[in-house]
C-alpha cells in the first residue's frame, strides 16, 4: 500500500500561484508515476499532469499547459504541482496520484491522496 499525504491548497486570487504538495509512504517506488487530478462540482475527476519515476518525462493537460510545473524530489518522495496565472475555472478539489504505469485517465491510478481543495476567486 502507498499513502499519500497532500498539502498547499487553499484561496487565491485570479492570477495568483499556489504550489501543491503531495508525500508519499509507504511501499513506494521512486519508479512509480506520480502526478495531480481535479475534480470541480458536478464534473468528472480529469487529469491535470503526470511525472515519470526519473522525472524525465512530463505531461501536462491543454487546460494547463503553459501555467503549470510538475516535479519531484524522489529522496523525499514528493511530487509537487506549482500553478501560476490561477484562473476561476481551476477551481477544484486536486488529487495526488500515483501508479506503476503511466497515467492519463482516472483508471490509470492505483493510489489516490485525499484531496485538496484550490479555489480560484475573480
Amino acid at each position: 500500500q502507498v499513502q499519500l499525504v497532500e498539502s498547499g491548497g487553499g484561496l487565491v486570487q485570479a492570477g495568483g500561484s499556489l504550489r501543491l504538495s503531495c508525500a508519499a509512504s509507504g511501499r513506494t517506488s521512486s519508479t512509480n508515476t506520480m502526478g495531480w487530478f481535479r475534480q470541480a462540482p458536478g464534473k468528472r475527476r480529469e487529469f491535470v499532469a503526470r511525472i515519470t519515476g526519473s522525472g524525465g518525462s512530463t505531461r501536462y493537460s491543454d487546460s494547463v499547459k503553459g501555467r503549470t510545473t510538475i516535479s519531484r524530489d524522489n529522496a523525499k518522495n514528493t511530487v509537487y504541482l506549482q500553478m501560476n496565472s490561477l484562473k476561476p475555472e481551476d477551481t477544484a478539489v486536486y488529487y495526488c496520484a500515483v501508479s506503476a504505469w503511466i497515467m492519463v485517465a482516472p483508471s490509470d491510478v492505483q493510489y489516490w491522496g485525499q484531496g485538496s481543495q484550490v479555489t480560484v476567486s475573480s
